[in-house]
């Protein structure tokens, strides 16, 4: 069986917690062998991705589980946050709205918690 693939858009600050706790339940629900998932986050929510929020925990243990987390390189550049400053799973891709498209034009389902 194909794996189910879904990306999750998040560019609110204050959602993080809710996409975190959503990407939990899919993983619970499903399996973490039967998904292939990434949050694509962008705006205020890039802020979460910098080493010593308080997200911390939730964040490497997802990633633990193969859960890719991206972020926005043009916010990174707007929010003058330094790449060596976010996680080191963290892939900064050149657009979030242009990785956002790529997904879905693969068929991957979206969801904005």
């Amino acid at each position: 069986m194909d794996k189910y693939k879904v990306v999750f858009q998040i560019d609110e600050e204050e959602r993080v917690g809710l996409a975190l706790q959503n990407i939990t339940n899919l993983i619970n629900d499903i399996g973490v062998g039967n998904l292939e998932i990434e949050m694509v986050s962008k705006g205020e929510a890039v802020k979460s991705l910098v080493k010593g929020s308080i997200f911390d925990r939730s964040f490497e243990e997802l990633a633990k589980k193969q859960v890719k987390f991206c972020a926005c390189a043009n916010t990174i550049r707007n929010l003058g946050i330094q790449k060596d400053k976010l996680f080191d799973f963290v892939t900064v891709v050149p657009s979030g709205v242009g990785e956002l498209v790529k997904r879905q034009a693969e068929g991957w389902a979206y969801i904005r918690p």
